[in-house]
């Protein structure tokens, strides 16, 4: 990748954020992914945790054990080593009731495009999502690829409480969460896939890289494929290894 040269932006004095770029792009976010998967391979001794986003990678380090100086070196080695990763993204089709009581805001993304729901419903998901980065709380996976003809500015006065499993767009952005939170994101319709299940192997169903495409489905399939994914199954189908 030629030796990507990214801002060390300090935080505090037990951590660092890599900054690959300044806004939200997949090529930038790639890279991220790409060298968060380096960094955790070359297992350097005081590197404590890792958090890639859509533009950078948070890392906690222990500075008694390396300084700053030291790792923004290694790190330097380990970019100007690295290479794209050529394996092709997992892809997910998840179902989803869009409309009435599980996507509150269905009609009113509709009323303020002038188009019908039903148009919104196929605009949203015709696209192919692209997983930037898991944030905010476990599991909420925040999607690249939205169509900008939907596009609306978050709510100005959000929701203390969304459901999990929501599916929603803010500006340019689309979100596919996990568990039940506040948000001021638009909602547009409900998955009852679990992303997150804590005592479930893997925990996290979908992740960063992956891409996800949403399936329309008719309210009354939402009872037993919510027993289902409650019982573990996966309820998302993986559509391309």
């Amino acid at each position: 990748m030629g030796g990507p040269k990214p801002r060390f932006l300090p935080c505090g004095d037990t951590a660092v954020t890599i900054e690959f770029g300044t806004e939200i792009d997949d090529a930038v976010n790639a890279l991220c992914l790409v060298f968060d998967e380096a960094l955790a391979a070359a297992a350097i001794p005081g590197v404590i945790e890792t958090l890639p986003t859509y533009r950078s990678v948070l890392v906690q380090v222990d500075p008694l054990v390396i300084d700053m100086a030291a790792f923004e070196a290694q790190v330097h080695a380990i970019l100007a080593t690295l290479v794209a990763d050529g394996r092709p993204p997992r892809r997910w089709m998840i179902p989803v009731v869009y409309g009435g009581a599980f996507g509150i805001d269905l009609e009113d993304v509709a009323r303020s495009h002038g188009i019908s729901t039903e148009e919104v419903i196929r605009r949203h998901s015709s696209r192919t999502y692209r997983v930037a980065m898991l944030g905010f709380l476990p599991g909420f996976c925040y999607l690249s690829g939205a169509d900008p003809s939907i596009a609306l500015p978050r709510r100005t006065s959000p929701r203390l409480k969304t459901p999990a499993g929501t599916v929603s767009i803010g500006g340019v952005q689309a979100l596919f969460a996990s568990v039940e939170a506040p948000s001021g994101w638009h909602l547009l319709g409900r998955t009852p896939v679990r992303n997150f299940m804590p005592d479930r192997d893997p925990v996290f169903l979908v992740g960063a890289g992956d891409e996800v495409v949403f399936r329309p489905i008719p309210e009354a399939a939402w009872d037993a494929l919510d027993r289902a994914a409650e019982a573990g199954d996966p309820v998302a189908e993986l559509v391309q290894p």
